[in-house]
Order: C-alpha cells, then sequence, then structure tokens
C-alpha cells in the first residue's frame, strides 16, 4: 500500500503499530505535492522543510510514548487560517506576503494533536466563489475528468477547491476548510471526497481571515466521513479568543458514525425539488432515501417554506459583512500599499489593485444594502427573513431526527463556463445556504457519479450542535454507495 493511500484513520493504524512513520508519510505527500501541483494549483504555498521537521519530531514524541490523536498525520491548511510564520494570502494580492505573528486556533489545535502541515491550499479570494477561479494565484483544477476527456479542465468547486483537491488527488490526508454558504460542501461533492460544516460557534473563528462573520464557519475535508470526525475533534472547541465560540463540549464524533440510523426520522424537504434539476441528481436522492430506509430509518416529508428566499438573502447578509470585514485593507497598516497624493488617493489605489473583480463586486453589494436609504429595505429585512428560515428548520426538527438533500444542482462543470454570469454561479449554492443562514451543521458525502462519471453528493443537515447524528446518517450513505472509483489525476496513479 502505498503511503498516499491510507485514510486518516489507516494511517493513525498504521503508524501506531510501527508499519508506517510520519516521516514516510510526509515525505509521500510532498513527493506528490512536486509531482502534480504544478497542474492543480491546489497549494499557494509548499512548506516542505517545516513539514519534514514536524513528521520527525512526531516520530520522535511517538517512540517515546506520546501521541496525539492525529500524531503524524500530513494536512493541507487552507490558506484562510493564520498560521504562524508561515505566509498567509487569503489568494488576495492585497495581503501580499503577509506574514502573521500569531496561530489561528484551529491550527493550534491540529498541531497541538500532532498534524503535520504540509502546506497551505489555494481558494477563492477571500473565500468568495464558487469554481475557485478568483483567486489571485491562478485557478485549481479537480483532479476528475469527464470520461476519457482529458482536456477540458474542470472546477473543484469552491471556496475551499485547492483543500478539496489536494485531499481527492492523495496530495494530503484531509484539509482543513470554511463554509460560508457552501464551502466545504461543493467543493467536497465536487471532488468526490466529504466535508464537515459544523455548527456554528463548534469551531473558533480566531484567526482565520474574515468574509462574512456571522456565516464564517470552519470545517474539515478528507476522503472518508470517519476522517472529518477524527478531524473535527481535533479542530473544534470553545476559545474565549472568539465571542461566537460556544461553551459545548466536544464529543466523540468518530465513534457516532458507527451508530447506525435505525430508528431515526429523515426529513426530505419538497422544497428542495427544483424545476429544471438534472434526472441523475434526482436519481441519487431517491437511491440515498432508499438505502437508509433499508437500515431502518424512516423517511419523512417535510416543509421549509422559506427556502426560496435563501439565496437572495445570502446575497444580502454575505456581501454586507464582506462589505464591513474589508475595510480593514487599506493599505496602512499590513498588506500590500500602493502610494498615493494623498490618504483618500492611497485607499483607493491600493484596493484597486489589491483586490479582484469578485471581491469588488460583492464589497459594492455589501456597502450599497448597508447605505443609507437602503439599510432598512435590504439588510434589515434580509436579517428577518433569515430568521423565518431558522425557524423553518427548528420547527422541522421537532419531528426528524435530519434531513437529506442533494449537495450541489450539477455535477463540477467546466473552468470558465459559468465564469461570466454571476448569478448562474451563485445559483451553485442553492442547496447549501440554508444551514449557514440557519447555523446549523451539514455533511456532504459522495453517494454516486453522473453519466460522464464525475462524482455526486447528497447533504446531510442536522440540529444546532447535534454533529453525532449528521455522522451518523453520512456514514450509513457512504457504506452504502460503496464508491471505488478514484480520479483521474491523483498521487502515484
Amino acid at each position: 500500500m502505498h503511503p498516499t493511500d491510507f485514510t486518516i484513520r489507516g494511517a493513525l493504524e498504521a503508524l501506531s503499530e510501527g508499519i508506517v512513520s510520519s516521516e514516510a508519510l510526509t515525505a509521500a505527500h510532498l513527493e506528490a505535492i512536486a509531482a502534480l501541483n504544478p497542474r492543480l494549483n491546489a497549494f499557494v504555498t509548499v512548506t516542505a522543510e517545516r513539514a519534514m521537521e514536524a513528521a520527525r519530531a512526531s516520530d520522535a514524541r511517538r517512540a517515546n510514548g506520546i501521541a496525539g490523536r492525529l500524531e503524524g498525520v500530513p494536512l493541507a491548511i487552507k490558506d484562510l487560517f493564520c498560521t504562524e510564520g508561515v505566509r498567509t494570502t487569503a489568494a488576495s494580492r492585497i495581503l501580499g506576503e503577509f506574514v502573521p505573528p500569531y496561530e489561528s486556533t484551529v491550527t493550534a489545535n491540529l498541531l497541538r494533536d500532532g498534524a503535520v502541515f504540509l502546506g497551505k491550499a489555494n481558494l477563492d479570494e477571500f473565500a468568495m466563489g464558487s469554481s475557485n477561479a478568483t483567486s489571485a494565484f491562478g485557478e485549481v483544477e479537480n483532479p476528475w475528468k469527464r470520461g476519457n476527456d482529458d482536456g477540458t479542465r474542470l472546477v473543484p468547486g469552491g471556496s475551499s477547491g485547492g483543500s478539496a483537491a489536494a485531499v481527492a488527488a492523495r496530495l494530503a490526508m484531509g484539509a482543513t476548510a470554511t463554509d460560508t454558504g457552501g464551502s466545504i460542501r461543493q467543493p467536497a461533492a465536487f471532488c468526490g471526497i466529504a466535508g464537515m460544516k459544523p455548527t456554528y460557534g463548534r469551531c473558533s473563528r480566531f484567526g482565520v481571515v474574515a468574509f462574512a462573520s456571522s456565516l464564517d464557519t470552519p470545517g474539515p475535508v478528507a476522503r472518508t466521513v470517519e476522517d472529518c470526525a477524527l478531524l473535527l475533534e481535533s479542530m473544534a472547541g470553545h476559545d474565549p479568543r472568539d465571542a461566537t465560540s460556544a461553551k459545548v463540549a466536544v464529543p466523540d464524533f468518530a465513534a457516532a458514525c458507527a451508530r447506525g440510523v435505525k430508528g431515526l426520522r429523515i426529513g426530505v424537504p419538497r422544497e428542495y425539488r427544483l424545476e429544471g434539476m438534472p434526472d441523475e441528481i434526482e436519481a441519487l436522492w431517491s437511491q440515498g432515501l432508499d438505502w437508509l430506509r433499508a437500515e431502518g430509518a424512516e423517511i419523512v416529508d417535510i416543509s421549509l417554506p422559506h427556502t426560496k428566499y435563501a439565496l437572495p438573502t445570502y446575497y444580502i447578509v454575505a456581501p454586507a459583512e464582506a462589505s464591513s470585514n474589508l475595510a480593514r485593507y487599506d493599505g496602512v497598516r499590513f498588506g500590500q500599499r500602493v502610494d498615493g497624493a494623498d490618504l483618500k488617493d492611497l485607499y483607493e489605489r491600493t484596493r484597486a489593485a489589491g483586490f479582484g473583480a469578485e471581491v469588488k463586486r460583492r464589497i459594492m453589494i455589501g456597502t450599497y444594502v448597508l447605505s443609507a436609504g437602503y439599510y432598512d429595505a435590504y439588510y434589515v429585512r434580509a436579517q428577518r427573513v433569515r430568521a423565518l428560515i431558522k425557524r423553518d428548520f427548528d420547527e422541522a426538527f421537532r419531528d426528524v431526527d435530519a434531513i437529506v438533500t442533494p449537495a450541489t444542482p450539477s455535477a463540477a462543470f467546466a473552468a470558465g463556463e459559468k465564469q461570466d454570469d454571476p448569478v448562474a454561479m451563485y445559483l451553485n449554492d442553492v442547496f447549501t445556504v440554508t444551514a449557514n443562514l440557519a447555523g446549523i451543521p451539514g455533511l456532504a458525502v459522495p453517494a454516486g457519479f453522473d453519466r460522464q462519471g464525475l462524482p455526486l453528493g447528497l447533504q446531510v443537515l442536522g440540529r444546532d450542535f447535534d454533529e453525532e447524528t449528521v455522522f451518523a446518517v453520512g456514514t450509513a450513505i457512504e457504506h452504502a454507495a460503496k464508491l471505488t472509483a478514484l480520479p483521474q489525476v491523483r498521487a502515484f496513479a
């Protein structure tokens, strides 16, 4: 078995038994990155020397009987998490060569538990996008291909496309990611891996470059649902430095994966049956429900009546918060600076040169909806609708234990295919934004393939801080699907 073929669970067992060393695992993944990253562009920064030093230190700890819960496991870190002494760019020119003097809480937790960081994964600029095409460091390529068509570059989804592509292509065993409107679940589905957006507040946002503060949620992507559970156990926990961090215990998520679904009531929202949805998405959804029914779950039709307002609500709230958060990038305190004739000119020149087109678009939308005369008409009204969306879920979860829907309205599309139509691009989030607006956990799990051999995923939604049930349902789907196909572009294929 090649070192890059291990799951996180498998690697931990092999490490504990002395079958493989962290040094060997890390070296193999760095070799894969060197071979494939020039094509996939999944990493913005590779920290090879640091990684090998950390792997050797991990092996030494294990030899002395000391092993954290992720001891020796090589991971990719989305370049939205501040990493002490390592460049953090948010895939934007405006941050330039910014090197944080501190560590984000999530990455500090992973380091505490013995993880090895391979480098910083590419993303849409400031996490704004659904294709990973807005990065200042270039597009990321999905390692999957349409049938035998090796010439068409497919997007990995966004914004966490670099993280998802790296895991799918066997460049990393797992990765950190963030989800503001689907940025974990959509790329996970496009790349045929699992991705978990936990409950808002489960993971600290301290040290994570902000996009929309009331929506941003750190979480993991990995090859299996259980691997996501193992990563989340390490990433999660209360942090007094984040006022939105919840004071709740971190359960044994991995153990929950084996609970099964017998006796659970699974909700199927009628509002998610969209007009024009591809037949293969509908068929996969039905198949997933049949699998759960066969395992003893009861399938229940439910209604989430305010779902149709989710996308417009999201695209008012998120840009408004982005407009406020990104005001700090002025060329004065950190990041790129373009000198001007006076302070106002410096601001204008710096922001014009530093931000990409999509970021500018969202700043302009956000500034507009927050402006005098429009604040009540747009932003305040959107927040009221958001409360109704949350109420819909609260009422549904009085009757069901989890909700299952498609993860995306299609498989991965070609690079540039929707780039000139922002509305079409935004529609990629149609199944995912509701979970962010409501703050509930959501898991994307690979469940099948389309006619061209591209992966398709199902989404499992759960109650606040009930990731355990979400993991249990996701594992049942994963085991029933029994997927074995691998992406065409991968390490040591």
